[in-house]
């Protein structure tokens, strides 16, 4: 059902007490038929949506905060992407990118090769999802390396197929009861500057005890820990990975499928510390909600020959179609609103984290902002069940929130964020926050 016009500010509004009686049928119907293995964060059953709110099926509207996990990075029915969706479905739907040429698909892989960091020439492999770009990430460093192991960090998540879940380290769910998983994987600590973990600390021990460098075919590593809480790490992490994969021939792998595509301010997260990766995935914000992905690696690197990998629908002509507009959007506005906005958040929060003091840490770059809720400063005990009631508690005021690690609620709205979206936002968390404390 698309969405009535608008008038200014609108929303949020509340007309009836979600689920409403539209909502409950939807929600009823899924229960009855679908996977019990979907979460289902809390009852929001979406019709339609313009910029940064969303609307439900009896008529409440949100400010979202969250954007599907940063997937829907143009915002709702985006005019530049719709219009480039609708005007390829007009043309065809589909014909296997594997096998057979259109320019869609051509372009997408160009722009993505032009736009990736470093200087090195790239080449790209176009996926449906990030987890298929992990997938094909490790397949694509074995072959290359010749080498077996593979290195991946606590807290990680790269998704939840086969090898996928073997490197995912944020939650035991994800892996429990689906073993014997992939072989020749360790884990080691992520840099957590606010809880004082230092990422380095057991990487000298894996290799004099466990793990020779020259068995290791790469590293995977997330600039900006995702689910595992939006931790962002020192920038030292970061280039000392560099600098050792560069001295024992080892392949470094940044999953930037949450944190990519001008999400926090820069085309990827990896540009902050200035650091280039052998191979880089994308997904998520990457389509504004379509579903595609890539990986994008070296030239040099990309060196598996014809037939060795493969897709029936990745680089779909219409996928390509919304990524190509999506691209055009993020780099005309999207990131340099992704700063203006992230600012102006983020300073919003410090204050809302100077009257609550259920508020351990902020942090973020852009609309990628983590903010850590604690039942005490100074032990840092996470508020997990706090965070929990906010979620919920916002939704019924009508903001859109969405946790992540143990106690972190993650910003990540799309990058056209308003002024006021962001303000409303902050008021609604603040008065959440002050009827939580009571």
């Amino acid at each position: 059902m698309p969405t009535k016009t608008m008038t200014k500010n609108d929303y949020p509004r509340i007309r009836v007490t979600p689920p409403g009686p539209k909502a409950s049928r939807i929600i009823a119907q899924d229960r009855a038929w679908s996977s019990p293995s979907y979460i289902k964060a809390y009852p929001l059953a979406v019709t339609g949506g313009k910029g940064a709110m969303v609307e439900d099926a009896d008529g409440n509207r949100y400010i979202d905060f969250m954007a599907g996990i940063a997937v829907s990075s143009t915002g709702y029915n985006h005019p530049k992407v719709v219009a480039a969706v609708q005007e390829a479905a007009g043309r065809f739907l589909h014909i296997c990118g594997t096998d057979f040429f259109y320019e869609s698909m051509s372009a997408l892989c160009e722009r993505l090769a032009k736009i990736a960091p470093g200087k090195d020439k790239k080449r790209v492999f176009l996926t449906n999802s990030g987890t298929e770009a992990v997938e094909g990430a490790v397949k694509l460093a074995r072959y290359h390396t010749r080498r077996p192991h593979l290195l991946a960090f606590q807290g990680a998540f790269h998704g939840r197929s086969y090898a996928a879940i073997t490197l995912t380290a944020s939650k035991v769910k994800y892996r429990a009861g689906f073993g014997p998983l992939l072989p020749e994987v360790s884990h080691l600590p992520y840099d957590n500057p606010y809880r004082g973990v230092d990422g380095l600390s057991g990487a000298m021990d894996l290799f004099e005890k466990k793990v020779s460098p020259k068995d290791v075919a790469a590293v995977f590593m997330e600039p900006v820990l995702g689910e595992g809480g939006y931790v962002f790490p020192r920038p030292e992490f970061v280039r000392w990975w560099r600098r050792f994969c560069d001295e024992h021939g080892i392949l470094l792998v940044f999953d930037e499928i949450q944190s990519g595509v001008g999400r926090t301010g820069k085309w990827w997260a990896c540009e902050h510390p200035g650091v280039e990766p052998d191979i880089l995935l994308t997904a998520k914000g990457l389509g504004s909600g379509m579903p595609i992905g890539a990986i994008v690696a070296k030239e040099s690197v990309m060196t598996w020959p014809r037939g060795t990998h493969g897709s029936t629908f990745g680089g779909n002509p219409v996928c390509c179609a919304a990524a190509l507009a999506t691209l055009d959007v993020v780099e005309s506005e999207g990131m340099a609103n992704a700063r203006r906005i992230g600012e102006r958040l983020t300073s919003g929060l410090l204050r809302l984290q100077r009257k609550h003091p259920c508020i351990g840490d902020v942090r973020g770059q852009g609309l990628m902002i983590g903010v850590e809720f604690v039942k005490d400063r100074r032990t840092k005990e996470p508020a997990s069940e706090l965070v929990e009631k906010l979620e919920q508690t916002a939704f019924g005021k009508g903001l859109l929130l969405l946790s992540c690690g143990r106690s972190t609620i993650r910003i990540a709205p799309p990058l056209v964020l308003t002024d006021y979206d962001a303000d409303t936002g902050l008021s609604i968390l603040d008065d959440c926050l002050t009827e939580l404390s009571r």
